[in-house]
């Protein structure tokens, strides 16, 4: 079952526009170092909709020999029966991260259809990216756990905009087996207090360490050291978003010499400069706030 925090890394540009894969490679062997438990390939935040598929597919050739190197699981992001097949010849890959279907709002009992038909054709079980600010459809806990006895279906990225009631439902008694992995930023304190196994969270570029010792404080109930880190996290992550996802991040990556250039590709434009100072700011004070020592790492089991 999945635990522990996993990054959903971008896709960095060089300055003629093509992806920096040196530079996405380096960007891997660093958050996973810092304690992340994996790393996500082609999801929403590695603008995985404006690359080409010669670009995909290589930015998962690249990401897949960095976590075979490393022993760590890589999720892959793959929304089509075709593009599940294709994950058949990477064997870092541990699951595959299929969104809710978007824009048509199926209800729930489409849902469920969609997820076991793709489910039937998979290589490798899917998590299902749970996003409704985004999908523009809700799931209830029932559906939720609907998706859960579905043989391949193993986890969930959710995503809520609140911690409401389906959300209190689902954390505080998954299915069993199942994982739920937090996917708000700003609400991932309150989601691993409630029971998230662990976090998909694009915040984790940054202060990768801090965000590993808040899952494992939580995990290990020691709620003192974990609430006073949540909050500067959440301040962190309330920065980080304050555009379309990644280009704040990328902002922040590019000012501390991380990666060549903070492009991102259309629809998408780059963030105002305001709003990378503030990030880099908060992320400034989050290095010099007092920390304890990281509880034990979680990681995937």
């Amino acid at each position: 079952m999945l635990t522990g925090v996993h990054v959903p890394l971008i896709t960095p540009f060089d300055r003629a526009g093509a992806v920096a894969f040196e530079v996405l490679e380096e960007l891997a062997h660093q958050v996973l170092a810092a304690g992340a438990a994996g790393v996500v390939a082609l999801g929403t935040t590695a603008e995985a909709g404006a690359l080409g598929a010669a670009e995909r597919a290589r930015v998962l050739d690249v990401l897949n020999t960095v976590c075979l190197r490393r022993g760590v699981p890589l999720i892959a992001g793959a929304n089509t029966a075709e593009d599940l097949r294709e994950l058949a010849g990477h064997p870092a890959v541990t699951a595959a991260l299929c969104l809710v279907p978007p824009f048509v709002r199926p209800g729930e009992d489409g849902v469920v259809a969609h997820f076991a038909a793709l489910a039937a054709v998979s290589p490798v079980p899917l998590v299902v990216y749970h996003v409704p600010h985004r999908t523009g459809q809700q799931l209830s806990a029932r559906a939720v756990r609907r998706l859960a006895a579905i043989d391949a279906v193993t986890g969930i990225k959710y995503a809520p905009d609140a911690v409401d009631a389906d959300a209190v439902d689902l954390l505080t008694d998954p299915p069993h087996r199942f994982a739920v992995l937090a996917g708000t930023d700003t609400l991932l304190s309150p989601m691993l207090a409630l029971g998230a196994h662990g976090a998909i969270v694009a915040s984790a570029h940054l202060a990768t360490a801090r965000f590993v010792a808040l899952a494992n404080a939580w995990q290990a109930g020691h709620a003192d050291h974990a609430r006073p880190l949540g909050h500067r996290l959440a301040r962190l992550s309330t920065a980080l978003f304050a555009e379309p996802n990644p280009a704040v991040i990328k902002g922040v990556l590019h000012a501390q010499g991380l990666i060549p250039t903070p492009a991102v590709r259309l629809p998408l434009l780059p963030a105002a400069e305001a709003n990378i100072g503030t990030a880099v700011q908060s992320l400034h004070d989050m290095r010099t706030s007092p920390a304890r020592q990281p509880v034990g790492r979680a990681g995937p089991c």
